[in-house]
């Protein structure tokens, strides 16, 4: 990625590639890098400056003490540089990255130089001295700037300074190769060869690592992502089920409850009830196709229209045709709500009945201990403008009559064996509680459906709406 501030093609496939979060990961891995080095700097110019004291102070051990300091400041002031950009997030100048390439690719150049000018060893002695190996320690840092470029003209500058060397040891002791035990000037060659091959196979590393950091990356983005997108659909849920009545009506003689687990965060069905102006209650309950944040929507909207129909006109013979009006305006195609409501008017124990193509709505006879099954009025909400829908249905409630409203999550949720739940399995759970009040209805087809399915996993939205009325209320 360093290779940018001298390759302005590189930085803008870069840029293209991952963009600014490679280019901060990049440097953070030159502050270590850095960090490292002045650490092995530190210990060098220690052991320099020691040797020097010890040796009686040997001008050539004060130039290599010098020589380190110098190196370190530059070091230093690099990182300086690196810890503003990661700051205040900016790059590094150019200029700088290249001068740093220059001084560590030729620092092995002016050790070899000095040892050179010691005369501790002979010239040709110099050229495979260990302070060569020094060329691999920067070529193998370099792989911490991530960038492949960088890499290897870190290697063919240290190659060209080793040659350097190579040359001028030739030029000036060529005449007395034999007797300082030279090897053959193609064994030098070798080496600087070696250097920079080494940088190449170097540079094969750092782009390896480039590409483990970019995926790292994108893996660090696709986390944040879902993690932002989780935050999002928590705050839907609760907006959501907020929207949920919080408790039921007080009634005298009837007990009204509703349930609703989603299968996802959010989900596609909804109940509401409310008190109408005429003294009734309106109880809705809704079932947009799908499960997710768009069915939320969905159902939200219809939720929305449903009170202020059930609010703005008194006679609801028409509502059903309204409510499909707005719905198909808003709704894209193959997307629909199926939809009942029941306005009970407590005063002589009657209820209408409203479905749009919603089932089962299930009316529990306490006389003649039998269920009936209240057919729609017409199709879903939202599927084809202008249909018309037929009148509600007007039932009488008598004691310890009950209608029991759910969504199509209860009886279509399978067990392990790819059974489904079934509508007998629903209607012989209403059977058995045709006594119990209306929130123990619920929970037990709630008990019922998830011992069934064994722990299998929930596929749809699960919705209920129970209206009972007391076995002990008076006949109105």
């Amino acid at each position: 990625m360093f290779g940018d501030h001298f390759d302005p093609g590189e930085r803008m496939s870069i840029d293209q590639r991952e963009g600014d979060a490679f280019y901060r990961a990049t440097l953070n891995s030159e502050w270590y890098r850095i960090a490292g080095l002045l650490v092995v700097l530190g210990a060098l110019l220690v052991f320099t400056l020691a040797r020097g004291i010890m040796w009686g102070g040997l001008r050539v051990l004060w130039v290599q003490s010098a020589v380190l300091a110098l190196v370190i400041a530059h070091e230093t002031h690099l990182l300086r540089a690196v810890k503003r950009a990661q700051q205040h997030k900016k790059d590094v100048p150019a200029a700088l990255w290249t001068i740093n390439v220059v001084v560590e690719s030729q620092l092995p150049t002016l050790a070899l130089l000095l040892l050179l000018a010691s005369k501790w060893m002979n010239p040709y002695q110099v050229l495979v001295a260990p302070a060569m190996l020094l060329y691999f320690l920067f070529i193998i840092l370099s792989t911490l700037r991530l960038s492949p470029s960088m890499t290897v003209l870190t290697g063919l500058m240290s190659a060209l300074g080793y040659l350097s060397v190579i040359f001028y040891i030739e030029g000036k002791f060529q005449g007395s190769r034999v007797e300082l035990g030279a090897l053959p000037l193609s064994s030098y060659v070798i080496g600087a060869c070696l250097i920079l091959t080494a940088s190449i196979i170097a540079a094969v590393v750092s782009a390896r690592i480039g590409v483990y950091v970019e995926a790292a990356l994108r893996e660090a983005d696709l986390q944040n992502e879902i993690k932002a997108m989780n935050h999002d659909l928590e705050i839907a849920r609760s907006i959501q089920q907020g929207l949920l009545p919080a408790t039921s009506p007080k009634l005298d003689d009837f007990d009204i409850a509703g349930w609703n687990q989603p299968a996802d965060q959010t989900g596609g069905d909804y109940f509401d009830w409310q008190s109408l102006p005429d003294g009734r209650i309106a109880i809705s309950l809704g079932d947009a196709t799908g499960h997710g944040i768009g069915p939320a929507l969905i159902s939200s909207s219809c939720r929305a229209y449903a009170r202020a129909s059930f609010a703005a006109n008194g006679n609801h013979d028409q509502m059903l045709g309204r409510l499909n009006s707005l719905l198909t305006d808003d709704l894209a195609a193959n997307h629909f709500v199926t939809f009942a409501g029941l306005l009970l008017d407590p005063s002589n124990s009657e209820v209408e009945v409203l479905s749009a193509g919603h089932g089962p709505i299930l009316l529990y006879k306490s006389a003649t201990n039998d269920l009936e099954s209240m057919k729609a009025q017409g199709i879903p909400l939202g599927m084809i403008a202008g249909v018309n829908y037929e009148k509600a249905q007007a039932k009488p409630l008598l004691p310890g009559d009950m209608i029991v409203m759910v969504t199509d999550g209860f009886y279509e949720w399978e067990n392990p064996q790819g059974e489904e739940f079934g509508m007998k399995r629903l209607e012989s759970v209403i059977f058995e509680s045709h006594d119990c009040r209306a929130e123990e209805v619920i929970a037990r087809l709630r008990s019922a459906v998830e011992s069934f399915c064994e722990g299998t996993e929930q596929k749809d939205d699960l919705t209920a709406v129970v209206l009972r009325r007391n076995p002990a209320a008076g006949d109105h």
